[in-house]
């Protein structure tokens, strides 16, 4: 059986955030926590999801939000480890303006491509990221499928999908690769 990673962003995802909807529903999905959610340090958090992912083993798609993919990014560009597959929603702009000052290492980013299928979904009103650096991103790390939203924010919690069955949708696509 394939196994979920649920790879959250800074200050974890709240009760009401899609993630968290999604693991208690699904008790096949599995939380990555993060030592430190508030000051996230990349080499930790990579080191971190590198443990999950041997211990899940290679049937495994981490589903990633906000800097939780830039932290998929760094551990792809280091592992040795494979996966089945990664969904990145609401994939963060180091470099830009909103970029929380408390996360540390994430950037530069990595540029090279994924060894595993993946999925990267946007938002066009996203305060952390624009559709430009979401584009250009996708295409060097040779995402399959590019999903634009529209104007959903950060793709969060604030967004108001609840549980997200677009989502869920997008996850089986990885699920039936």
């Amino acid at each position: 059986m394939t196994q979920i990673l649920i790879c959250p962003g800074i200050y974890n995802s709240s009760e009401q955030h899609w993630q968290t909807l999604w693991e208690q529903a699904h008790p096949q999905f599995t939380r990555v926590q993060q030592r430190d959610w508030d000051y996230p340090l990349c080499q930790e958090w990579v080191s971190t999801l590198e443990q999950a992912v041997q211990h899940a083993g290679s049937d495994t798609i981490i589903v990633a939000h906000s800097l939780g993919c830039l932290n998929v990014v760094h551990w792809a560009a280091q592992t040795k480890l494979a996966i089945k597959g990664a969904l990145l929603v609401a994939v963060p702009d180091p470099q830009g303006a909103n970029f929380p000052n408390d996360a540390k290492g994430f950037n530069p980013l990595p540029t090279q491509a994924f060894s595993f299928p993946s999925i990267m979904v946007y938002s066009t009103n996203d305060p952390y990221s624009t559709p430009e650096f979401t584009q250009t991103m996708a295409s060097h790390w040779g995402c399959q499928h590019l999903v634009n939203l529209g104007d959903k924010g950060h793709i969060n919690a604030s967004s108001g999908l609840g549980t997200w069955p677009e989502g869920l949708s997008l996850l089986d696509k990885l699920l039936n690769t």
